[in-house]
Parts: structure tokens; C-alpha cells; sequence
């Protein structure tokens, strides 16, 4: 039995749906634990491609529990499109739940998302304009809507009442912007409400029970460590909390019931929005990486920026979350690559930096020490164990597991399922058992040992 936490190990886009995905096929239950509608993950099963905003990718599986905790805020507009989308692909919703203690996202909380970030100009975050910060804003007010405020009539048209004349004054004398009609917003969601209604419970209660029954959960986050509320890039950050901590809260379980915590990391790194990224590349390079890896927003079709693998924010997210293995996806991207830099330091003022810096001030002044490896120049779509990668693909894995000090438990090549080395399942595998065994390569040496090819270092 395992209850096993998956992260995004840099700032969200990581590609965990496709590792949920693949480890939903040994749970029983899977849970998303916060987040909303500005996170999206893209699975691809036999060349259908699903893309999730609020429904954990687990859904694919018919024989599983699939939960949306309370940690979540939901849209329900779009939760219920995701419905109807699985419906006309055959996809059942039957073993669907959502916590009655979720709060909903409202109209005026769309509004106030794009007229706020409007207004900040050149200090703008770079949200998706899906209302989910003022939602979590009115959360911490105490004046949020709860999904079972909307299973009451009499209760929603009560608070919804009060809240929308007060925020209607913040719409139209702060922002410039039309009123909403009350009784307009009230029937469309007591529409939302009733087709809802059946999957609307106690999802605290359902997991307490799943985990006295030793069945095996998996915890789904959204976006990734770097935009924690409290552990990322703040502010330019979510509104929630990605890290393996937010599973005990978003979903109302304890700490102790959690055994595992696996990170999601591409091979390099991307980032959406605004905010400091070290290791960007604004040439032809970043171009590249953007081109092959198809960087583009789930959500927002924004496009993603790009660069070299960053050890640094990859330590940190090791450390915040107690990392005990690691998932790097889309190494394929790398494929045709001469060489490849990896940042292992940062500098600032002469300075050599070997920890990510919480002011965001210096962050921003912060140039990667890059160390270059060769690339392959081969595909490595078609590998399915480690013994199939070239050597200097396989090298490159062994130094990044050395750089952050945690093994690497599965290896992604592509978008499809089949597209994927498992070195160790993270559900039923042992802690830590990743190695080398006899000096040469199995099933369990990608391991934080040093690896034996020499690399160069460079500043940036």
C-alpha cells in the first residue's frame, strides 16, 4: 500500500498528467488537491488527446475514484464542459466526486482577475484571467461560495444577495466596469447546481475511508513548486499551494498517511508569465526548445518560455517537498541537441550563489554557471528501458539525479503512455532504491551517484 504525492518540480507545465496517468493505473483512488481552472494537463491514450482542467487524469481509467478535494476552487462552467467532453468520447464520470467544501468560482471573480491585472501594468503577474485568485482571496475573507452553499437554493440566492451588490461596487467605481445582475447569476448557477448535485459529497470522509482500507491514493497537484503561495517565485505565483504539503491541507488527510512524494521535471525547463528566469533562452535555442517540445499553454495557448535545466530551483524543489524520487519528462526534445548546459550555480556580484534565493529582488539579478554536456544527436522516442538510450542521454540523466541528489524513478520520451522508461514504480516500488548494481546499467541505477563523463563549466 502507498499514498504517493506527484509535484511539479519547476514552475508548473512539468507534464504530470501524463505521469498521474501513468500511475493511476496502480491506484485505487486519485485526487486533485488544489488548484483550478488556470492549471490544464494533456494526456495522449491511443491517439486520443485528453485535455483536463479540474478532473484528475485518473478519469481515464474506468475502475478508479477520481475526487476534485477541497483544496480546489472550481469553475463550474468548466468543469462541467470537461464533463460533457469525457462523455462524448466514452468516458465515464460514474466514479466522480467533489467536495462539498470546494468553493466555486463566480462570475465577478473572472472580472475583477482581468480589470486587476489590467491595472497593474508593467507590474502584472501574468495570470490567466480565470478568476481563481480573487476566489481564493474571498476564501481567506470568509465570504466564498462553497459547492454546498450551491447545493441550497435558498441558501446561494441568500449569500449570492449580499455578495454581488458589494462586489459590483468594486467593478464599477474601481475597475469601470458594468454591474452583474443577481438574478441572473443565480439561475445560471442553480442550473450548474442541479446537474452537479450527484457528485457532490464528503471527500474528506471518502479518503479517510480508502486509506483505513489500505487502498492505494494518489495525490494530484496543479501548476509546480515554484509557484507556491509561500515557497515560489512570489509574487509572481499562484494563489494555492502546489508543494507536497498542500495534498495533507487541499485534501483533508495527515501527514503521516502520505509514504511517497515524486517530483515532475522536464529535461529542461519552462516557464508562463512574467517573473525571473535565469535560465531563459531568447535565441534560437529557446526558439528551438519551444518548436519541439510544443510549448504552449494548456489553458491559455500562451506560449511557454524557454531554457536549460536548472539544478538550482531543482534542489529547492527536492527540499521543500522531500523529494524521494524523480519523473523527467521530455527528453526527446533534447534530442538533436550538439551539447546541452545544465545550470548547477547561479552568480550575482561575483558572488557564486548554490541556493535558490527567497528575495525575489536578488533572484532577478541572479546569471546561471552553465556546465555543458554532449548531446546524442539520435532519437530516443523509441527507448523503453535504460539500457536503450544512447550513453550520453543515459549520462545526462545520471548527472542531473547527482546534481539534486534524488533518483530518477521514470523517464518520459514522447506524449503517448508507451512513450516512457519506468526505472522503478514509485506506488509499489521501495524507497529509494534506485542504484547501480555491479557497475553496470539495470533497472535501478539512475541513482544521485556521480556520473563518469566530464563536463565543462561556463557562465552563461
Amino acid at each position: 500500500m502507498a499514498n504517493v504525492v506527484v509535484i511539479g518540480a519547476q514552475w508548473g507545465d512539468e507534464g504530470k498528467g501524463k505521469i498521474t496517468d501513468l500511475l493511476s493505473e496502480n491506484a485505487d483512488v486519485v485526487v486533485r488537491y488544489q488548484g483550478g481552472v488556470n492549471a490544464g494537463h494533456t494526456v495522449v491514450v491511443d491517439d486520443r488527446t485528453f485535455k483536463l482542467h479540474l478532473i484528475p487524469s485518473g478519469i481515464l481509467y474506468p475502475d478508479k475514484q477520481c475526487a476534485i478535494a477541497s483544496g480546489t476552487v472550481i469553475d463550474p462552467s468548466i468543469l462541467l464542459g470537461e464533463i460533457d467532453q469525457l462523455h462524448s468520447l466514452g468516458v465515464s464520470t460514474d466514479n466522480l466526486f467533489i467536495a462539498e467544501t470546494a468553493h466555486v468560482t463566480l462570475p465577478y471573480h473572472r472580472s475583477i482577475d482581468l480589470a486587476s491585472e489590467e491595472c497593474k501594468g508593467d507590474r502584472k503577474i501574468g495570470t490567466t484571467g480565470r478568476g481563481i485568485g480573487p476566489t481564493y482571496a474571498d476564501k481567506a475573507d470568509r465570504t466564498g461560495i462553497r459547492m454546498l452553499d450551491l447545493m441550497d437554493p435558498d441558501l446561494l440566492r441568500d449569500r449570492l444577495n449580499w455578495a454581488i451588490p458589494n462586489k459590483n461596487l468594486l467593478l464599477e467605481k474601481l475597475y469601470g466596469l458594468s454591474p452583474l445582475d443577481p438574478d441572473s447569476v443565480i439561475e445560471e448557477y442553480l442550473g450548474y447546481a442541479e446537474r452537479l448535485r450527484p457528485y457532490v459529497t464528503d471527500v474528506g470522509l471518502k479518503l479517510s475511508e480508502a486509506i483505513g482500507e489500505r487502498k492505494n491514493v494518489l495525490f494530484e497537484g496543479a501548476q509546480g513548486t515554484l509557484l507556491d503561495l509561500d515557497y515560489g517565485t512570489y509574487p509572481y505565483v499562484t494563489s494555492s499551494h502546489p508543494i507536497a504539503g498542500g495534498a495533507c491541507i487541499g485534501a483533508g488527510v495527515g501527514p503521516t498517511t502520505i509514504d511517497r512524494v515524486i517530483g515532475v521535471a522536464k529535461a529542461y525547463t519552462t516557464r508562463v508569465g512574467e517573473g525571473p528566469f535565469p535560465t531563459e533562452l531568447l535565441d534560437e535555442r529557446g526558439n528551438y526548445l519551444c518548436h519541439m517540445g510544443a510549448e504552449f499553454g494548456t489553458t491559455t495557448g500562451r506560449q511557454r518560455r524557454c531554457g536549460w535545466f536548472d539544478a538550482i530551483i531543482g534542489r529547492y524543489a527536492v527540499r521543500v517537498n522531500g523529494l524521494d524520487c524523480l519523473a523527467i519528462t521530455k527528453l526527446d526534445v533534447l534530442d538533436q541537441l550538439d551539447e546541452i548546459k545544465v545550470c548547477v550555480a547561479y552568480e550575482r556580484d561575483g558572488q557564486r550563489i548554490d541556493h535558490f534565493p527567497s528575495n525575489a529582488r536578488i533572484f532577478a539579478e541572479c546569471k546561471p554557471i552553465y556546465e555543458t554536456l554532449p548531446g546524442w544527436r539520435t532519437s530516443t522516442s523509441h527507448c523503453r528501458s535504460t539500457e536503450d538510450l544512447p550513453p550520453a542521454a543515459y549520462n545526462y540523466l545520471k548527472f542531473l539525479a547527482h546534481l539534486m541528489d534524488v533518483p530518477i524513478a521514470i523517464v518520459s520520451l514522447g506524449a503517448s503512455r508507451e512513450q516512457t522508461i519506468i526505472v522503478e514504480d514509485p506506488i509499489h516500488g521501495p524507497k529509494r532504491a534506485l542504484r547501480y548494481e555491479n557497475g553496470h546499467r539495470s533497472s535501478h541505477e539512475l541513482s544521485p551517484e556521480a556520473p563518469a563523463k566530464t563536463v565543462r563549466q561556463s557562465r552563461r
